[in-house]
């Protein structure tokens, strides 16, 4: 890993698979009891006891244990395989202390005890931002713009009198409080886009913090739009006393151990390059990022205005379009086949059918109506409607037309005229056949049978039913008691209470064959 000139002790040994091995406590089986065995090491280090004992860890979980009672008894836990895995990830070092040695058994045994690594402890602590963190930290601080234009006018009168010391208080406080309004900001307008975005949001929660949110946004962009002139013009006063003097007393007060002096200068310089770009930038049409929080700001106000009325809406119509997709999704889940699915998606969403076939001819009148549809002029259609399903829009004159394929035309009309041959045929070797049926002379039975019993009608159960198609004609005449049965190469087909009767349909036949099936 390459160094730099303002290398940091002992971090800059870590690669970036050693930091990331780091939270191997974070995926760990025993993450919990982990997390609070580095706590009990943090509560140590908050009494200035770095170094620790497993006797003194025990002891420390036994205090946390007392006070929070999700913290685990350090009796049920197995401390030394604990700690020799937070070694083991880098986040502990070990070490080994002969002095706690009473005899020599126990100095030969050797003692060892623990304590954080730099970059474990930073590991500790990012966990531990992620897991305290509250809606609190996302609030943007409007009250932080006076202290930031004191600053900038205290540090103008430090670098004009030479005071290094004050120069580098005030500078490094600034840079702090620029780095805390940046990253308040980038939480809470986060936290926004989130709440806009959410689907699990509670509609009484949100319209009882509106007032408060809209008000919160208001005064912060208030604030920043009075302060951002005069935050600018104390930069220009401050850099007016010496830009280099004031990075050179900065850097001079530094008293950072591990930084070259160089290091120390080119930091400083950068940490006001950052600052001046907050509050002052080079040209007086490049936006400052003082500017693009406020910009910011407005559309954050917008996107809760928008927010507020899609909630207003959805409690006035009493449903809300989350709602009446999770029903729609319950329906689909409900759905006892894929048929049912099917039939359920044409029906909400309309797409089923085409939308261009009750489209009617310019000029109906000069059409015979006795003219087939395959011979008939074509209707022009528009694209966007064959396509899109949306109707021509007005003024935009003629639709265009769509391309039609006389090749494809002629062979589905060929398909068709096939297709009549072969259910003509099946018919006739139906009324002129004794053996079981085969596949074709089935199909235009069940067809004659569906057409016959359709035509049924309330009130007269004695009336025989009768269907007629391809040359052959199929009566079904009641007849209690009766039981007919048609045999065919793939089951038998029972039909209670007719007598079925099937005969050619030809008026040039002289005497029609019939043949009944029982």
């Amino acid at each position: 890993m390459e160094r730099s000139g303002t290398s940091s002790f002992g971090l800059d040994d870590f690669g970036v698979d050693d930091r990331l091995r780091l939270f191997g406590f974070v995926t760990a089986d025993y993450r919990v009891a982990y997390l609070w065995v580095l706590r009990a090491f943090e509560a140590a280090r908050a009494s200035y006891h770095v170094v620790l004992h497993t006797s003194e860890v025990a002891a420390a979980l036994a205090d946390l244990a007392a006070v929070h009672p999700d913290a685990p008894d350090p009796a049920s836990l197995e401390l030394p395989r604990l700690l020799d895995a937070l070694v083991e990830w880098g986040v502990l070092d070990r070490g080994q202390d002969g002095a706690r040695a009473a005899t020599l058994a126990e100095y030969r045994n050797r003692h060892s005890v623990y304590q954080f690594t730099e970059a474990g402890y930073r590991a500790h602590r990012a966990v531990e931002s992620v897991l305290t963190a509250g809606v609190d930290d996302s609030t943007l601080s409007r009250l932080v713009f006076a202290d930031l234009l004191a600053d900038l006018k205290a540090l103008a009168a430090a670098n004009a009198a030479g005071d290094a010391e004050e120069v580098y208080r005030k500078l490094n406080r600034l840079d702090r409080a620029l780095a805390d309004v940046a990253e308040r900001a980038a939480r809470f307008y986060h936290m926004l886009s989130d709440l806009s975005r959410t689907h699990d949001v509670r509609p009484e929660v949100f319209l009882a913090h509106k007032d408060a949110l809209l008000a919160h946004l208001r005064d912060f962009h208030d604030e920043l739009q009075r302060y951002t002139p005069r935050l600018r013009a104390a930069t220009h006063e401050v850099e007016a006393t010496g830009l280099e003097r004031l990075v050179e007393a900065a850097a001079e007060a530094d008293d950072r151990l591990f930084t070259t002096p160089v290091g120390r200068l080119d930091d400083w310089r950068r940490r006001w390059a950052g600052l001046r770009s907050w509050l002052a930038p080079p040209g007086a049409d490049a936006p400052s990022e003082a500017d693009r929080l406020s910009g910011a700001t407005i559309e954050a106000i917008g996107d809760v205005l928008a927010l507020l009325r899609r909630v207003t809406d959805a409690r006035r119509g009493g449903v809300s379009r989350e709602s009446q997709l999770r029903h729609l999704a319950a329906w689909f889940t409900d759905a006892g086949s894929a048929e049912a699915a099917h039939a359920l998606f044409d029906a909400v969403f309309g797409l089923g059918g085409p939308r261009h076939v009750a489209v009617a001819h310019d000029d109906p009148e000069s059409i015979a109506t006795r003219l087939s549809w395959w011979d008939a002029p074509a209707v022009e259609l528009s694209r966007t409607l064959v396509q899109f399903g949306r109707a021509p829009g007005q003024g935009n004159g003629r639709p265009a037309r769509v391309d039609r394929s006389d090749a494809a035309r002629r062979h589905l009309r060929e398909r068709q005229l096939v297709e009549e041959r072969r259910q003509v045929e099946a018919a006739t070797a139906l009324a002129d056949n004794d053996a079981d049926l085969d596949e074709a002379q089935a199909g235009v039975l069940r067809r004659l049978l569906d057409i016959a019993l359709a035509s049924r009608s309330a009130g007269r159960a004695d009336a025989p039913l009768a269907a007629a198609a391809f040359g052959v004609r199929l009566t079904l005449t009641p007849t209690p008691g009766r039981f007919t049965t048609v045999s065919t190469k793939f089951g038998r087909l029972h039909l209670a209470g007719y007598a079925l009767t099937i005969a050619d349909a030809a008026h040039t036949r002289a005497t029609p064959r019939q043949r009944s099936a029982t």
